[in-house]
């Protein structure tokens, strides 16, 4: 983290600085170099002038959150084509965080390099291993690229500009092009346009959102375990299905310490405070060995 401390953020002030002029200003944390697509979400969730503090990554984000450095993190669920981000499922329950918020990113990757960079003189092309892989129908056309993989996708921007490589682009959005002032050769290189990462708004914890005027669907998330009995599972989920309570998701997770033993995790339409969803977490609660209610939320817009 001490690498941030000196850069600066969109306001103008520095990472994990608190400005004297507003007594209680604290930035949003997320994973990666600023114009990461971590950064959009943050965009979408907080508002185009919330303060932002980039972390190198995931476990960082929820421990600047621990630490009391932010009041929210902003962290990838899942992306519609590469799955779950699994570490992410485990940092929440490990430093019981609450969520308060979800987000759809539309992602959209560029080809960028240096200003005077031509794509024929391009032989590497740097960035995140999972936008590499989201853009293979591209280097499938230009064999001669080699792909290289990096830590972030705005990272791999900054690096080509601050070291002024001439044989080398990056993928990244066009957000970080505009911060690094590199330049866009190819846009929107994707091999899928319907691909989209959910993020989640994190709290240290707390009551329940509030309900909000014209939020129409609300979603609770939840984490369980049960015994590794026949039809354990099963009685579990009938607690939910009983109720005619909306299931949209579930996700296990091994549960450390008990080999081959899992945690469940699912997401709910509805509001935990609903007296239906009150009642089936209720019932959920006397057949499961543990459960911990993750969040409510305003469910994230189509």
């Amino acid at each position: 983290m001490g690498r941030h401390s000196r850069r600066q953020t969109k306001t103008g002030e520095s990472y994990g600085l608190r400005p004297k002029r507003l007594k209680h200003w604290k930035p949003v944390a997320f994973q990666g170099e600023l114009g990461a697509f971590s950064q959009e979400a943050v965009r979408q969730l907080k508002g185009a002038d919330a303060a932002v503090l980039p972390c190198p990554n995931f476990e960082s984000v929820f421990e600047a959150l621990a630490a009391k450095r932010v009041d929210s993190s902003v962290i990838p669920i899942e992306n519609t084509l590469h799955g779950s981000v699994h570490e992410n499922y485990d940092h929440l329950v490990r430093f019981g965080v609450r969520i308060v918020g979800e987000t759809n990113v539309r992602i959209v990757h560029n080809l960028i390099a240096a200003p005077g960079v031509r794509f024929r003189d391009v032989k590497h092309v740097y960035s995140h291993p999972v936008a590499l892989n989201q853009c293979l129908k591209f280097f499938t056309r230009y064999p001669r690229l080699e792909k290289v993989p990096f830590y972030d996708t705005a990272g791999s921007v900054k690096m080509i500009l601050e070291e002024n490589r001439r044989d080398a682009a990056a993928i990244a959005s066009s957000v970080a092009a505009g911060i690094y002032h590199g330049e866009i050769l190819k846009a929107s290189i994707e091999d899928d346009r319907q691909n989209y990462t959910r993020f989640f708004e994190i709290h240290r914890g707390g009551e329940p959102v509030k309900r909000t005027p014209g939020v129409k669907i609300w979603k609770t998330s939840v984490v369980f375990n049960t015994g590794n009995t026949p039809g354990s599972l099963f009685r579990a989920l009938s607690a939910l299905a009983l109720r005619d309570v909306n299931l949209t998701k579930i996700e296990s997770r091994p549960l450390r310490g008990k080999p081959w033993e899992y945690l469940f995790y699912l997401e709910l339409i509805g509001r935990e405070d609903d007296q239906p969803i009150a009642n089936a977490l209720r019932h959920l609660g006397e057949l499961a060995g543990f459960l911990r209610v993750l969040g409510t939320y305003p469910a994230a817009k189509p």
